[in-house]
């Protein structure tokens, strides 16, 4: 354990992270991390893992799934779990659909929270990214508002801590965004950490990541990379919703059961 770390005893000794794909860490590649994939909740759990040998992890969270998913398949295996730290993070999927209500989804996001809530555990929600900065996105700015005020509402309700990534200047830089646009990078998912860790009052070393410098390009460059991007992830996307089928179909937990970390070999901030 670091020297600067001495004399320190966390609360937690097992997290438990539930969700979607912002948890799995999907835009965060990583080969040497389970299923591929690091993301802020790694990141979180590493820095934890230092002040405890003993301190364990599981993530259940999987890509693409809507929040009623969620309560289903991974609520009743997190609380087996016996966690005394969980993150929620569920029910962006949703509120970005055409014709979601934000406040029917705040309220499954609820009964999730109280269900949680009985294991004793410290729970963190998410507030969700302000859209603006992205124009295809920019039309549900309202909705994600009205979610975010309930999740606001929903973690006063059960005392829960809530990383408000609305407020997050670098969320709203393209930069820390994946390819995709839909999912944050390597820098973004440490962002996330960082402010998790702030949340929970953790003394954290962990660095902020410098994002490259932004490309000189014209107004004919940024159209063509639009055109780009929508025929390779918004076309698809869309498909699957007409089609009924999710990204994360078939696809198993990364971390389904809680077991100590080991230090990574990049360190805890990105490579």
């Amino acid at each position: 354990m670091a020297e600067d770390r001495a004399g320190i005893e966390l609360p937690w000794s097992r997290f438990v992270a539930i969700g979607d794909s912002f948890t799995e860490g999907v835009g965060d590649p990583d080969a040497d991390s389970p299923g591929g994939l690091r993301g802020w909740a790694d990141r979180l759990a590493e820095v934890l893992a230092e002040y405890d040998d003993e301190f364990s992890y599981a993530n259940l969270a999987v890509r693409g799934k809507l929040i009623q998913q969620i309560a289903e398949e991974q609520v009743s295996v997190a609380q087996d779990l016996r966690p005394d730290l969980v993150s929620v993070c569920a029910g962006g999927n949703d509120v970005i659909r055409p014709g979601t209500d934000p406040d029917e989804v705040a309220a499954k996001l609820d009964r999730i929270v109280e269900r949680l809530s009985e294991t004793g555990a410290t729970i963190i929600l998410f507030t969700g990214v302000d859209t603006a900065f992205q124009p295809v996105f920019r039309s549900i700015r309202g909705k994600v508002a009205i979610f975010n005020e309930n999740v606001r509402k929903v973690a006063q309700k059960y005392d829960c801590l809530v990383v408000d990534q609305w407020s997050i200047p670098e969320l709203q830089d393209s930069r820390f965004w994946a390819g995709d646009r839909l999912h944050l990078n390597a820098l973004g998912h440490n962002t996330i950490a960082r402010a998790a860790l702030d949340a929970l009052n953790v003394p954290h070393q962990l660095p902020p990541l410098d994002p490259p410098p932004l490309p000189d390009q014209n107004w004919r460059q940024a159209r063509k990379e639009d055109v780009v991007w929508a025929r390779e992830h918004l076309v698809p996307w869309v498909i699957r919703r007409i089609k009924h089928v999710s990204s994360g179909d078939g696809i198993e937990p990364k971390r389904p059961q809680p077991e100590p970390l080991r230090p990574p070999r990049h360190g805890t901030a990105a490579d």
